[in-house]
């Protein structure tokens, strides 16, 4: 199923780098910018969750913002990744593609174990205000999430 802004998020679930449980409809509360990227420790994957980084204080303090990237990698791989890169926000395992699956990410079904660049703006509510897919352009996410974020201020205004 396609999904669209205005929607409500679908609720999935992978597992955090220290064992527990993260829920989409449990960063309820939030705002959540929650990016796919297909695997950790390729180069175009290291530029994004690295822009994400870069930009991470900017983002929190646009206000109660949650970043949290996923990928299928398993939960060893993004501890050493998180580490190597010094990121300060969440990483998702998701291997066995649940999230991606729920967030139509996969690519061509799930054949290929890697899924799709692209990263969603959900508001507190669970709505889906914002949606970014750039294969190529992988610090055009951070610019996207951005923009949303400031429309969202100026819509609660």
């Amino acid at each position: 199923m396609k999904l669209a802004t205005g929607q409500i998020a679908p609720n999935a679930s992978g597992m955090l780098p220290d064992h527990s449980t993260f829920s989409v409809h449990g960063a309820r509360g939030k705002s959540l910018v929650l990016f796919f990227y297909p695997k950790d420790f390729t180069p175009g994957c290291t530029r994004e969750v690295c822009s994400f980084r870069d930009a991470f204080g900017e983002l929190a303090a646009e206000g109660a913002v949650r970043v949290v990237g996923v990928s299928r990698d398993d939960v060893e791989t993004h501890k050493r990744f998180i580490a190597d890169h010094g990121l300060q926000y969440e990483l998702v395992a998701d291997p066995s593609g649940e999230m991606a699956r729920a967030f139509n990410v996969l690519r061509l079904g799930g054949l290929i174990p890697f899924q799709k660049r692209v990263t969603y703006v959900i508001d507190p509510a669970g709505v889906i205000r914002g949606i970014f897919h750039h294969e190529i352009a992988v610090n055009a996410h951070v610019d996207d999430v951005r923009r949303c974020l400031a429309s969202l201020r100026t819509a609660v205004v």
